[in-house]
């Protein structure tokens, strides 16, 4: 039976609020965020930006959606009142499609960058599909977040006038931010996921090592911006890492039979902190 089109406006709506929390919208954003200021610092134009930005966010919800799409029944079983799939917002057949809408509008927006870099970042986009569908299971869970996010800078620099692949030291950094972030990600759901059966790394180390982990990961993407690029490091470069270390070192102390989440927001500012440095040192990613 066919909606009234008064009807049909409300209930795509109401939908609407519902499929933006599907998406896992903060990352989503945050990420794309990211690149475009890297796209920036590494000289890109207004269009080359706006391209870059489309491709990257499409990318982004195409995961989004996606892992929820594919968690629908994990998340159901463990009650998660904050996923609309689970809690009967939306049906899981809408998210699936707004998955696969956004990955189909995905790849002419990468091609928008050229050849080379559009294969790369549909790479790494599809790592991101690979974890949801199969890896996420896996001992090898963490390296579709290496492909991913690692693929990041090479998907800047190859669609620039002068295409040309980053510095090691931008890809290795890209890579353990990618890692870390898998840990960060896994950290607070270890013992929902291994309820339901999901065993990739981290869920085999446990919480302690991740807890652990995570922040050093961090601190190791830090290392390498400092140590990586030509030339002596600059005084920002030393506060930063200082700084760095600090908090890393903090986020580890903390017992590991107390609730507490500053190892979790730890690692984050650590990334935080990665992701400054290579802002930085954007100008010289070629």
């Amino acid at each position: 039976m066919s909606l009234h089109p008064s009807e049909a406006l409300a209930f795509t709506t109401h939908r609407i609020p519902a499929l933006l929390r599907s998406c896992h919208l903060e990352p989503a954003l945050a990420v794309t965020v990211f690149v475009t200021a890297l796209a920036l610092a590494s000289g890109r134009g207004p269009v080359g930006l706006a391209a870059v930005a489309a491709a990257v966010l499409a990318g982004q919800l195409s995961v989004g959606w996606c892992n929820d799409a594919v968690d629908a029944r994990r998340d159901t079983l463990c009650s998660r009142r904050d996923k609309p799939v689970a809690s009967g917002e939306l049906p899981r057949r809408v998210v699936a499609v707004a998955a696969g809408t956004a990955l189909g509008l995905c790849v002419p927006l990468s091609l928008l960058s050229g050849a080379a870099a559009g294969s790369v970042h549909l790479v790494g986009t599809a790592a991101g599909w690979a974890y949801n569908l199969r890896l996420k299971n896996t001992v090898l869970s963490p390296l579709p977040y290496a492909v991913g996010f690692g693929s990041l800078p090479a998907f800047v620099t190859l669609g620039l006038p002068s295409s040309s692949w980053p510095a090691w030291w931008a890809l290795v950094a890209g890579a353990l931010l990618g890692v870390g972030a898998h840990l960060v990600n896994v950290l607070p759901d270890i013992e929902d996921d291994l309820a339901t059966g999901v065993r990739g790394l981290p869920q085999r180390m446990g919480r302690a090592a991740c807890r652990w982990l995570s922040p050093l990961v961090m601190l190791a993407a830090v290392s390498v911006l400092v140590a990586g690029p030509p030339g002596p490091p600059a005084a920002v470069d030393w506060m930063l890492a200082t700084a760095a270390v600090v908090i890393a070192v903090s986020g580890t102390a903390v017992p590991s039979g107390t609730r507490s989440r500053w190892p979790f927001r730890a690692a984050i500012v650590v990334a935080g902190i990665a992701v400054a440095q290579l802002l930085l040192r954007g100008a010289d990613m070629v």
